[in-house]
This record gives structure tokens, sequence and C-alpha cells, in this order.
């Protein structure tokens, strides 16, 4: 190949930049929809007197990104990452009207469930953008911004939230996605001309898909409500866990038939592959349940306010923005993913016995150091994970990979928010039920704050110091999360990074 054919199938650093611009949007766009919300829920259940059905607003969200992001990484190899990219975003922002122009609680839940397989489909597709333009020696450093972008839209996101309910309605929470989506679908459009991409003719597996939407549904239903809304020993729950089963159990007997399947058998030949899903459920366990629950202890145990409390977030997630920034360097210069993440997962042992340890005389300062420690742990595993798992695929599988790796780790999430939350409803309840109040501890969390300042003082004396006890509990429970991850590092094999990328197209042939 000629100097000059070598130049044309390769992307030059300024449309990296530009894609990466686009990808970022992209992913503050989904990032931004979830932590904009969550302050302006309060507002939408006024609006609506929906406060039974509140908690299906970011639950619809949750069941169909999920899914999404199998069909979206499959689909994506079949016909194209900029088609599927583009797709994602239109979904997103027609949802995102929807969603801004609901009447009634209904309609903004259906509304959501479509955002959310935009916002699946974004997720797994920028990934995937990525991955085509920037090799896996390189990504790391690129995969950093990726994690920035959520760690910003974690600090931005309820600030601009709550100057919405302030100032305009809650319905900008979503307004606000169509500026983002427009410049971000331009940016990707442009920037992701030149990928060559050879469409071929192959079957589509939708029995898979048919199969896989009701499993995942139920699975993400029983880990999501097992413990809080529904007993675990409860029959509705129970046939959730049964028709999770079924359907999964025939999914996969599918997936071994598929000629294309949605999760093809054959990425779980690779250990890597294998090994890493099993890490980043475990990390997104660890950080989604973790993050859960300390704002819950700050203003619950300690007594703060939810802006202080979640003021107290800045730092953290400034800490793991730096973190990730330096691991992707890392990972660049060396070529090696797997000591970061070990590094990562005993930082993240280190603050769960560190969480675990707090009192209502815990200083503030002493906590907000606590948080910052696992904020680091998290930015030194979020790149090097990503780029291992795509890393262990053929390039003809690159969205079927990346897709895996999205699912596994919202599954993770799910799974690690309803496991410390239901190990702090069973120890609170057990101790407040103890001492003569049974069903006190879990109705104080569900009334929230108000709840506590209403409570009589010999309650009080008694329901505090048992919340603070159970958050003990959950936070070990994260700790064994944390080192069951560790253990698992050391078994994730580190396979040389790829140096090379999918070939670009020749520039006059992509402006035509």
């Amino acid at each position: 190949m000629s100097e000059s054919v070598a130049s044309e199938s390769a992307f030059t650093h300024r449309e990296v930049l530009r894609i990466l611009s686009g990808v970022l949007l992209c992913m503050l766009m989904a990032a931004l929809d979830q932590t904009v919300l969550a302050t302006a829920l309060p507002a939408v259940s006024a609006d609506f007197n929906g406060v039974p059905y509140l908690s299906w607003v970011i639950t619809a969200y949750l069941l169909s990104s999920t899914a999404a992001t199998l069909i979206f990484g499959k689909f994506s190899d079949l016909y194209g990452r900029r088609v599927m990219l583009e797709t994602a975003i239109v979904i997103f922002l027609f949802a995102s009207i929807a969603c801004a122009a609901a009447q009634n609680m209904g309609e903004l839940i259906a509304a959501r469930a479509l955002q959310g397989i935009g916002g699946g489909g974004l997720y797994s597709m920028a990934q995937a953008a990525l991955a085509d333009v920037v090799s896996a020696r390189e990504r790391g450093r690129y995969q950093a911004y990726i994690t920035s972008a959520f760690s910003s839209a974690s600090i931005i996101g309820p600030l601009i939230g709550g100057l919405c309910v302030e100032y305009l309605t809650w319905r900008w929470a979503f307004w606000i996605n169509l500026p983002i989506g427009i410049v971000a679908f331009f940016l990707c459009h442009r920037g992701l001309a030149r990928i060559v991409f050879v469409r071929r003719k192959r079957p589509i597996d939708f029995l898979g898909a048919a199969l896989m939407l009701p499993g995942v549904t139920a699975l993400m239903l029983v880990v999501g409500m097992g413990g809080t809304e529904l007993a675990w020993d409860s029959l509705g729950l129970i046939a959730l866990a049964v028709a999770a089963v079924v359907f999964v159990a025939a999914f996969v007997w599918r997936e071994w038939r598929a000629p294309e399947a949605l999760l093809p058998p054959r990425l779980f030949a690779s250990q890597v592959f294998r090994i890493a899903s099993i890490l980043n459920f475990l990390l997104n366990a660890i950080t989604v349940g973790t993050f859960m629950l300390l704002p819950v202890f700050m203003q619950f145990v300690i007594g703060l306010s939810a802006d202080l409390s979640g003021a107290m977030l800045v730092l953290p997630f400034g800490a793991q923005i730096c973190s990730a920034i330096l691991t992707g360097k890392r990972v660049h210069r060396t070529g090696r993913y797997v000591p970061s993440p070990r590094i990562g997962f005993a930082l993240f042992i280190v603050s769960a016995c560190l969480f675990a340890s707090m009192t209502p005389t815990t200083p503030l300062w002493l906590i907000e150091i606590f948080m910052i420690v696992n904020g680091i742990g998290n930015g030194f595993c979020q790149a090097p994970l990503w780029v291992a798992i795509q890393n262990s695929a053929d390039m003809k599988d690159l969205g079927a990979v990346t897709g895996a790796n999205a699912f596994f780790r919202a599954l993770g999430g799910a799974f690690g928010a309803s496991t410390l939350w239901a190990v702090l409803i069973a120890a609170l309840d057990a101790t407040v039920a103890a001492e003569g109040h049974a069903g006190d501890g879990s109705a104080l969390l569900r009334g929230g704050r108000a709840a506590l300042a209403q409570l009589p003082p010999d309650l009080g004396a008694i329901v505090i110091p048992a919340l603070s006890h159970s958050f003990f509990y959950a936070f070990v429970v994260a700790g064994v999360f944390s080192t069951g991850a560790l253990i698992t590092m050391f078994f994730l094999k580190e396979i040389p990074l790829r140096t090379s990328t999918n070939l670009a197209a020749p520039k006059q042939q992509a402006a035509e």
C-alpha cells in the first residue's frame, strides 16, 4: 500500500476529535437525562398526582435501555455503526419530545420506555463507533473522556434539573436534549462517513429478540423490586423469577442455533470476554449500589440537606475523572490493561471498609476523603475493562461485544442497587423490630427526611443508631462484591492490544 493510499485509509486526528465530540455529546445526553430527571421527579408527581407510579418513570427507561444495548450492538454489525447511532439519536430525541409533551403519568412512562430504547442505543453505539476509529492500544485515553462525560453529568445534572424546576418547568429536563442531540447527530453523521462498511445480506434474529425482551424485563424487575417493593417469597416475585428463567433459558437455546445471534456464543469462547463480563457486572454492582446509598446515609444519618449531600459528590467525581484520564494514558503508553483495575478494586475494598466504619459523628471532611478513595478506584477500573472486552473480539463482532458489555453493566447496576438496598432494609427492620417497633424502619426510608423529622423522640433514639448499624451491613456487602472482583481480576488474561482500526474510505468517496 502506497503512502498516499495509507493516509487515505486512516482517520486523521482532527477526524477522531470530531467523532469523539459527537460521541461525548451522545453519552452526555443519555447520562444527563437520568441525573437531571432525578431532581425533577417530585415536580412530575405533583403535576400528575402519580406518586404510586413515580418509580416507573425510572424503571421503564432502565428496562428498555438494557434490552436495547444487545439489539443495537448486533444490528450495528449488520447495518453499520453510523446508521444505528443516528437511529438511536433520532429515537431518543423523538421520545424526549414525547416526554416533554406528556399529559399524564401513563404517557410519560410510555415515552420514557421509548426513550430508553434510544438511550441504550446511544450507550452501546457511541462506544462501538469510537472503537471503529481508534485502536485498542489508544482507546483507553479516549474511553477516559467518556467516563468523564458520565461523571460530569452526575455533577451538573441535579443542578440543571433544580434550575429547570425552579425557573421553568420539569418539562425542560427533556427539552434540553434537542439542541445537544441535533449537534451530536451532525457531528457523528459527518465524522463516521468514512468508515468502510460492507453490508451483507444476513438473517436477523427476530426470535432471539422476542425471547430476550421479556426475559430481561422479568429479570430486571426481580432484581429491582425484590426485597423492596415485593417480598422475596411473594407470589408475584416468584412468578417474575420463573418467567425470567424460562425466557432467558429459551433465549440461550435460541442463540446457540441462530445463524446471526444477538449475543453470539462464539464470544464466550474467549476467556478474556468471560472474565471481563463478570468484572463489568461487578463493577457496576459496586459503583451504582454504593453511590445510591451514600446520599441516603448523609441525609438520614448525618442529617444533611439534599443539596449539600449532592455537593459532597463533586470532589469524588472529580477524582474519578482525573484517575480515569491518567489510567487511559497509562494503558496507551504501556499497552497493559490489567494492573489499573487491580488497584481500582483494591481501593473499592478499602473504601467499603471506610464506609462501613462511618457513624452519625463521623466528620464530613473524613467522609469526603472516603468517597474520593472510592472515586479514584472507579476511575482506575472503567476504561481498561472496556478496552479489554472490545479487544477480545474480532472486528466483525465489535458491535455485539460492545452491546454485551453494556448489557452486563446494566444488569450489574440493577443487581447491586437492589441487593444493597434490600440488605439495608432487612437489617433496619430486624434491628428496629427487636426494639418493639416492627415495620417502622422501612417506613422511615419510604417517607423521606420528613418522616425522620416527625419521629417521636423515643423512636428516633432507636431508629437513627439502627439505621447507622444497617448501613454497616450494606457497605460490607459492597466490600464482598469488591473482594470477589479483585480475586476475579487475577484470572483476566492480558493479550496484546490491537493497533489497527477499521479502514476509512477515501474522503472523496465519503463525501459522495
